[in-house]
């Protein structure tokens, strides 16, 4: 795969060299212009009364090596859980677990339905060309069980003109390389995409063990001083491969067709803990996987009404294989996992506005999901191998319908009911009301308010898991409610703010955690009341400092306490009134971008405070994580030659190479370094 795109690089190479940069572009000379401030009184009926944060094409696109778990670290105040670099990345939204955060892709659920939650290292944010968040509330518009919200992630038309292409080469510290290639074609009815990432690296960074000591002895074998090792990272390579084809098709008279399929194979080894001793030979701890997925979507759009029908597959193979050496040379299995998903997926919406006073919306979605879990190295006392795992099917049925009005242009009130359905159970109605008006036109201040119900069913693994799934689990349910302000202030061409403070609070109960038995393995059970509750801070700000001088600042602020309220288990319990383990109870994030000409410098800084590994915040021995912050630095500069657009990236992640965790003996690299190059050829129209 390299050599093909080292290949296509030196065919490009010729199409661009000595060609002279053509002068300062036109929006250059003129001066940076800033947007106008979007004016609130006529905002979306859609999202009346939504807690929403969207991710700006910069964000997403910043380069090839990001995937959707960076982007949420640093433009979000969401806790981004990771297991080390290239490994599983979940997200823990307003103090919740992975799995009460639903996200979608281009309107299908991909929550794995085996463990309820997302990888979003496996996401690159180069195949998203929309991201957002629905906090809260604001997640029943979309979707059920988004206890604490809900991601959307969608592609969008190229928009091209003809034929396009643009390839990026990435190449950084650990022999780390990216490539990116992206076709385009597009005319007046037709937008055709093709998108290829392929990443790979050893990944065997240096970090500091401090889970191991090293004695220094003198000549009488006494202990005169005690250091921590510096160690490699060890059997944590990787290579992903990610394609995504993409077809539009627009008639022209208020229809739309669109096919979207993404293929995904990904092998990496799973590395050894910061307490693991012995040699990385004696040992292969390996992942792979293979997702296909699919979408089909119809939309027909007229002046005052909207129809869409959506119908997708979702094929997943995942096989993990644990083998050591027993001591003879012999690598021997210990494990060998293997799992299918099937998962058919189909969705009819409609919207019709009612004047300019009321909007109608429905949605009815299914998901069918046949899974089947196996491991086929359990021994039987008779010496056989049985295979031990199981084979479920559920659908999953969900539907909603909302009203939206606006009385008048200052006053807008949602209510949204939605019913679901899991297997054979039906979840309570989920009602949820919004609410928001302008407090004052000047300076555009929105004050927000809403309130709904939730419900989020066990996933297959909480109810069929072999050795320790528990049928007999009940649905998490609860109440949350939110209150908040915005606003947006500015001037054309000189400046633009806005920002806004949330309120939230969530009771949810029968919280299900998996925690140890006396039979020597671990079950899932209904124990815990959680109560979590918090204030979360945004601002954004665009600033043209000169002519051709343009500073960008977006800031996070969240503080998220997430308490187990519930009643003692034993007498030994000492989880109640604590902090759920791995939930910080403040993050942050800051970005700053700063633009030159076709010069472009950004930084990036996020922040987790100490997060408990223990549920009952027990700090000894290994009981918490320090808080860290992260740096990370980019310089770029583009070219617009005569046959070719260029740029040239370099980055700088860690940048105070900050010795950290994110999870307990996960070590996590030091200071590293990346280059990329993107060329974007200029093709000749013909005459």
């Amino acid at each position: 795969m390299r050599r093909i795109f080292v290949i296509l690089l030196l065919v490009l190479l010729p199409c661009v060299v000595g060609a002279q940069e053509e002068p300062t572009r036109d929006w250059a000379r003129r001066g940076i212009n800033i947007a106008d401030v979007t004016v609130y009184g006529k905002r979306p009926m859609k999202e009346i009364g939504a807690q929403q944060t969207r991710f700006d094409t910069l964000m997403l696109k910043e380069n090839i090596a990001l995937s959707m778990a960076d982007v949420l670290t640093f433009n979000s105040s969401i806790f981004v859980k990771s297991y080390g670099r290239a490994t599983l990345s979940t997200v823990a939204f307003r103090g919740t677990s992975p799995s009460h955060t639903q996200v979608s892709w281009n309107g299908m659920k991909i929550n794995n339905p085996m463990l309820g939650m997302t990888d979003f290292s496996m996401i690159p944010s180069y195949f998203i060309d929309d991201a957002s968040l629905l906090h809260g509330t604001s997640s029943v518009n979309e979707t059920g069980g988004g206890l604490g919200g809900s991601v959307k992630l969608a592609t969008k038309p190229a928009q091209a003109d003809g034929f396009g292409l643009q390839y990026v080469q990435g190449v950084g510290s650990f022999k780390s390389f990216d490539e990116f290639l992206r076709l385009t074609y597009g005319n007046d009815h037709w937008q055709v995409s093709t998108r290829v990432l392929y990443s790979s690296s050893p990944n065997d960074y240096l970090y500091t063990n401090r889970d191991k000591k090293i004695n220094i002895y003198d000549d009488d074998m006494n202990i005169i001083s005690q250091y921590y090792p510096t160690e490699r990272n060890r059997s944590g390579a990787y290579k992903d491969f990610h394609l995504l084809q993409e077809v539009y098709y627009n008639t022209g008279r208020g229809d739309r067709l669109g096919m979207n399929a993404w293929y995904i194979n990904s092998d990496r080894e799973l590395a050894m803990l910061t307490v693991d001793h012995g040699s990385d030979t004696d040992f292969e701890n390996r992942q792979r996987e293979e997702t296909f997925r699919g979408v089909l979507s119809w939309d027909h759009l007229r002046e005052s009404w909207k129809i869409g029908a959506k119908a997708g597959y979702i094929h997943t193979w995942v096989g993990y294989d644990y083998k050591r050496d027993v001591g003879n040379g012999i690598m021997a299995h210990m494990t060998r996992s293997r799992s299918r998903i099937n998962t058919f997926y189909g969705q009819v919406e409609g919207e019709y506005y009612m004047g300019d006073k009321w909007l109608f919306t429905a949605n009815m979605s299914l998901h069918q999901h046949l899974v089947e879990s196996k491991d086929k190295n359990i021994v039987r006392q008779d010496g056989d191998k049985a295979i031990v795992g199981y084979r479920k099917g559920r659908p999953e049925l969900s539907g909603s319908v909302s009203a939206k009005w606006r009385p008048v242009e200052r006053l807008g009130i949602s209510a949204v009911i939605r019913e679901e359905m899991f297997g054979r159970k039906w979840a309570p109605i989920i009602p949820a009301l919004f609410v928001d008006g302008v407090l004052s036109e000047r300076g555009n201040v929105v004050a927000k308010a809403s309130v709904s119900r939730n419900f989020r069913f066990p996933s297959l693994n909480d109810l069929y898991f072999l050795p320790g799934g528990n049928p007999d689990l009940k649905e998490e349910r609860g109440w949350t409610y939110d209150a908040g302000v915005s606003f947006a202030v500015g001037s054309k061409g000189i400046y633009s703010l806005s920002g806004s403070a949330n309120w939230f609070e969530s009771f949810i109960k029968d919280w299900i955690i998996w925690l140890p038995t006396t039979k020597g393995f671990f079950s899932p059970d209904n124990i815990k009341d959680v109560h979590a509750y918090g204030v979360e801070l945004k601002v954004d700000m665009d600033v043209a400092l000169a002519k051709e001088w343009l500073l960008g600042l977006n800031g996070t602020f969240s503080w998220t306490p997430s308490i187990n309220e519930g009643e003692p288990r034993t007498l030994a319990d000492k989880s109640v009134g604590k902090q759920l383990p791995y939930v910080p109870e403040f993050s942050s994030s800051v970005t700053g971008r700063l633009s030159w000409r076709s010069w472009s410098l950004l930084y990036k800084w996020c922040y987790y405070s100490t997060r408990y590994t223990m549920s009952s915040n027990d700090i000894s021995l290994t009981g918490k994580l320090p808080p860290y912050f992260m740096s990370n630095i980019m310089l770029e500069k583009s070219f617009s030659l005569e046959r070719a657009d260029l740029s040239l990236k370099g980055s700088i992640n860690n940048l105070f190479n900050e010795d950290y965790l994110s999870v307990l003996s996960r070590p996590m690299p030091g200071i590293n370094y990346s280059l990329f190059l993107s060329i974007t050829p200029k093709w000749r129209k013909q005459r």
